[in-house]
């Protein structure tokens, strides 16, 4: 499981300010999984599952995740969702293929050194806390950053219904069953974020 830390502020989320702090200090491949996160929404079990073959030019397809260390399927109907990438993700990910020694349709986008999907918990202990200590930020984890992309999206008044699709989250029967919003305008939204936190001062 991720760490408590005591020494973790009355806050829980982060702020703009803080979110573009952490993505100055972080390494490529860490700094993509802290935006999938962030940026993105995804869940801490999702991000390691990802095969080079759920990511298209602009979204990623959440079939599976990690959980207790095997691969499963996502629990609810919601979860099983195309997630909107934004430039900056998709940047990242084209930066993070060069390095990759298989990035055929079935290799994992984060692999371990035995090629099994890379552990959360490992990255977690040891290469993404010293960097987040570095920025004044050795309280953030995992649900710390889905917690902040709900909050910032709300604070840029992006539809509700739009964030919890992003996040594979249910709003109420009537809206999940009728409602149907497009990836194109989740796109912009998870565009907007971006180009935010990059304008933060």
């Amino acid at each position: 499981m991720t760490p408590r830390n005591a020494a973790k502020p009355e806050r829980s989320v982060m702020s703009r300010e803080d979110v573009k702090r952490c993505a100055e200090v972080l390494p490529l491949r860490e700094r993509l999984i802290f935006k999938l996160a962030t940026f993105g929404g995804m869940r801490p079990g999702e991000i390691p599952a990802l095969k080079w073959k759920h990511l298209s030019d602009e979204s990623a397809k959440i079939e599976q995740r990690v959980y207790r260390g095997e691969i499963d399927t996502p629990k609810t109907r919601t979860s099983r969702r195309a997630i909107a990438l934004s430039g900056g993700i998709r940047e990242d990910i084209a930066a993070w293929r060069t390095f990759a020694l298989d990035d055929g349709p079935e290799a994992w986008v984060f692999p371990s050194e035995r090629n099994t999907p890379l552990s959360r918990d490992n990255v977690w202990r040891r290469f993404m806390p010293p960097k987040f200590a570095e920025a004044g930020l050795g309280w953030a984890t995992f649900q710390v950053m889905r917690r902040t992309h709900s909050t910032l999206m709300n604070e840029l008044k992006v539809d509700p219904k739009l964030v919890a699709d992003q996040l594979g989250r249910t709003l109420d029967v009537n809206q999940n069953v009728y409602t149907l919003p497009s990836l194109a305008r989740r796109q912009e939204a998870v565009n907007m974020l971006e180009t935010a936190i990059q304008n933060a001062s």
